[in-house]
């Protein structure tokens, strides 16, 4: 759950997607990561999964939407590296706040008119694949269109930080269209890139960006 952001009446809706992402990670050969939001019979759906010679792992959430809010109902998980992983479920019960999946697209829908500064940011409230609360902080980055393998966007951008590791910070450029769709994730710790995530096509209402 975030906090300190946009008005109740000023978030933005969703727009179903599909769309890949080039994920780069130091130390590990890159991979592709799909990424779909679709909207089930009362509910959506946001499910991300990747795949490379010795590792695999997906991430889907549902999640129900308003005007004023994001409600989240169930998250899964696996992953596994040379074949040994687990996999892990929460329930809406299991969820004090959002489930990380959840957390992206509700923190989404507020990038566009969120009143977060570097001097004054925000708070973001999710669960992690345990169910164990997580805490970050949050300010918009001065970023209003992004070049990316699939085009150029228009984008909202925000930088998350945890107040106690000073030296990690997470930059993330999502589409200005598309609510929870990510057009750069920049993870960096020390100063030094650690992982490194880039849209390279996307699909929407029966049209194509590669």
């Amino acid at each position: 759950m975030a906090d300190n952001m946009a008005k109740d009446d000023d978030l933005q809706p969703l727009a179903p997607f599909e769309a890949q992402y080039r994920l780069e990670v130091r130390g590990w050969p890159s991979a592709t990561i799909t990424h779909q939001l679709r909207e089930e019979s009362q509910h959506w759906l946001s499910d991300m999964r990747f795949s490379i010679t010795i590792a695999r792992g997906q991430e889907r959430s549902r999640f129900t939407t308003d005007d004023a809010s994001t409600h989240a109902l169930m998250y899964d998980s696996s992953y596994s590296v040379l074949g040994i992983g687990d996999s892990y479920q929460l329930r809406a019960d299991d969820i004090a706040s959002l489930d990380r999946q959840t957390a992206i697209i509700d923190l989404a829908r507020r990038a566009d008119n969120a009143n977060c500064s570097f001097a004054s940011p925000c708070d973001i409230h999710f669960a992690d694949h345990r169910g164990r609360e997580e805490h970050f902080q949050y300010y918009m980055a001065d970023i209003d269109r992004l070049k990316v393998p699939a085009g150029e966007f228009d984008t909202h951008s925000v930088i998350l930080f945890d107040s106690e590791k000073p030296d990690r910070e997470l930059r993330i450029s999502f589409h200005a269209d598309f609510p929870g769709l990510i057009l750069e994730a920049l993870y960096q710790k020390d100063g030094k890139r650690d992982t490194h995530i880039t849209l390279t096509r996307m699909t929407s209402m029966g049209d194509s960006k590669d």
